[in-house]
């Protein structure tokens, strides 16, 4: 199976392939940018798929913390080191974090290369590895430096979900669970329906998650419009991100908090029923995700959301449920109604 993701411009237009991996050829040089843990796993079933001039590993310790420029500058001076050159190639072949990282390399070095991702972890492919935003995380927030880049190509390929832990897994179907809750309310039932254990399932969420981003990039490449929809949750959880140091929650249990923080405010603002707002919340649970963080401070926790890079002019950009399977973009909400939301959970 694969699907188009296309553009304006044709030359940025690639496929996502789903289960169909089966050889990659180059007549050029490659980089393989992985994890420790995800390099002790497959490795030893992707290299004999990979065929190329010269092939290279580059492994980098896993953990969003690792999202950083020493470990960007790590992966540029091997590359140097390794003599790539302009046509070569460099393959992410881990979870979100190290897709951002090898995108965001291959775009900066020797002003930008191509770069193809093997997404590892379900959060990589229903979400992170589709659709060219990469980028790395500083002590003022998330993805605050990075660019829009995107891959040539995306295999998201079932068995490498075998060794999932079960909180990333999880992690992974929050991003899922977004992406129902902003555009498909048939979708965001299914998950009311089905826990996902089987494969026929996963491959399912995964489709209608690559399907509904590819639309959605596709009209919006650089997030000018639309694509900030598929920020709900996040303005919370880059707080949240920041806060525990990336040391506390994966991304898409912060994204889960997130969410529930985002819905409490649109509750309180009527854009969510009372029975649609506990609908979401059950679900969250359902899938052992959590939905509460203690907010020590809630004017600190107000003014971290001005470092993000989603505010502009001052104002915060809140995306919010207008309904299981709508949504609305606000940036007009009185700060002592947000306060008011963080006070709940303070």
């Amino acid at each position: 199976m694969k699907i188009d993701i296309s553009f304006k411009d044709p030359s940025k237009d690639y496929f996502v392939y789903i289960d169909e991996l089966k050889e990659l050829e180059f007549d050029s040089s490659v980089a393989i940018v992985t994890n420790q843990r995800v390099g002790g796993l497959w490795l030893k079933d992707i290299l004999p798929k990979i065929k190329s001039k010269n092939l290279h590993i580059i492994s980098i310790p896993d953990g969003e913390e690792y999202k950083s420029f020493e470990t960007l500058n790590y992966i540029l001076e091997q590359l140097f080191i390794a003599k790539l050159d302009r046509k070569s190639t460099l393959i992410s072949f881990g979870g979100g974090v190290v897709s951002d990282l090898t995108g965001f390399a291959a775009s900066i070095y020797q002003r930008g290369i191509s770069f193809i991702n093997i997404p590892t972890t379900l959060l990589a492919q229903v979400d992170a590895s589709v659709g060219g935003k990469t980028g790395i995380n500083t002590k003022f927030g998330k993805n605050l430096i990075g660019s829009f880049y995107q891959p040539k190509a995306v295999y998201c390929e079932s068995k490498y979900l075998q060794t999932l832990p079960n909180r990333e897994f999880s992690a992974g179907v929050a991003e899922a669970i977004k992406m129902a809750i902003m555009f498909d309310r048939n979708f965001f039932q299914y998950f009311a329906n089905h826990n996902l254990h089987k494969k026929e399932e996963l491959a399912f969420v995964i489709k209608k998650c690559v399907e509904l981003k590819a639309d959605i990039v596709s009209k919006d490449e650089k997030e000018s419009g639309i694509r900030s929809v598929l920020n709900y949750g996040h303005t919370f959880a880059h707080v949240i991100e920041n806060e525990t140091k990336y040391l506390k929650f994966l991304h898409g249990e912060a994204v889960s908090i997130g969410m529930n923080m985002a819905n409490l405010l649109a509750l309180k603002l009527g854009y969510l029923k009372e029975e649609e707002y506990k609908r979401i919340k059950d679900i969250l649970i359902k899938f052992n995700l959590p939905v509460y963080y203690k907010i020590k401070d809630k004017e600190l926790f107000y003014e971290s959301f001005f470092l993000d890079k989603k505010s502009s002019n001052s104002k915060v950009k809140f995306i919010l449920p207008n309904s299981i399977g709508n949504f609305i973009i606000k940036d007009d909400i009185d700060r002592d109604m947000v306060i008011s939301v963080l006070s709940e959970f303070a």
